[in-house]
């Protein structure tokens, strides 16, 4: 199978391609930046079951390279976060959050899809999170934007079986995992709250607690959602919906 897989710089991605069976599958690993590009060739040279390109999934021309690969399974991991409350985040960041987690993410869906239609089979993985199911506060713009894939991706699997084409559409939807993506996403809303807040009597509670919160709560082993990425991959009968913490 011709598995690409997007955001798979490092991360629950990296550890999903790690465990992936190299007999069965030539894997495409889609990164953002040119830098990224070099890393991950740097580390998969020597494995021939591995392609690294260069994919910003918010850039059409980078996204139409994927028309001429001959993609069985999308792994749709690309994301970013912005933090802050939704009576002050400025509404350019909640744009910029849709466009690359929703917007982008089901345009490169769209194109994927070409291909498996045609082909009468294929499998689309679209990596949610349980942000998507529970609010989370000052994490509304992200905990919305998932809301909307866990949405889209179920209108999505009910028009594929409609086409009787043979794909599968699945949801990834982890918990709390450390990657250093949360930590970025929660502390980057301090530089705009120090400069005028509606939440100053609760800003410096949040700057104490916030980052040990997500310490203890955090699972610093990937093993367990990477594995459940992988059942989503390989099983002939996978579920539509897979939950880890």
């Amino acid at each position: 199978m011709n598995i690409l897989i997007t955001g798979a710089a490092s991360g629950i991605a990296r550890r999903v391609i790690e465990k992936l069976d190299a007999k069965q599958h030539h894997i495409y690993v889609a990164v953002h930046t040119t830098k990224q590009l070099e890393l991950v060739q740097l580390r998969y040279h020597n494995l021939k079951h591995i392609t690294c390109l260069k994919l910003d999934i918010t850039d059409e021309k980078d996204r139409k390279q994927i028309e001429s690969l001959p993609i069985d399974i999308l792994v749709s991991n690309a994301a970013i976060g912005y933090s802050g409350s939704i009576a002050e985040i400025p509404i350019d960041l909640v744009r910029d959050n849709f466009d690359v987690n929703v917007f982008s993410n089901f345009s490169l869906v769209q194109l994927a899809l070409k291909g498996m239609i045609q082909r009468k089979h294929g499998r689309v993985i679209m990596m949610s999170s349980l942000a998507g199911v529970a609010p989370v506060p000052f994490l509304g713009s992200y905990c919305a934007s998932k809301a909307s894939i866990n949405m889209l991706t179920s209108n999505l699997r009910l028009e594929m079986k409609l086409l009787k084409a043979n794909i599968d559409v699945i949801t990834i939807q982890p918990g709390l995992y450390y990657t250093g993506f949360n930590q970025v996403m929660t502390e980057n809303k301090y530089g705009r709250m120090n400069l005028d807040t509606y939440f100053k009597t609760q800003l410096e509670f949040l700057k104490k607690y916030e980052t040990p919160f997500y310490h203890l709560l955090e699972s610093k082993n990937l093993d367990q959602i990477a594995n459940k990425i992988v059942k989503a991959i390989d099983s002939k009968h996978p579920r539509a919906i897979y939950r880890s913490r």
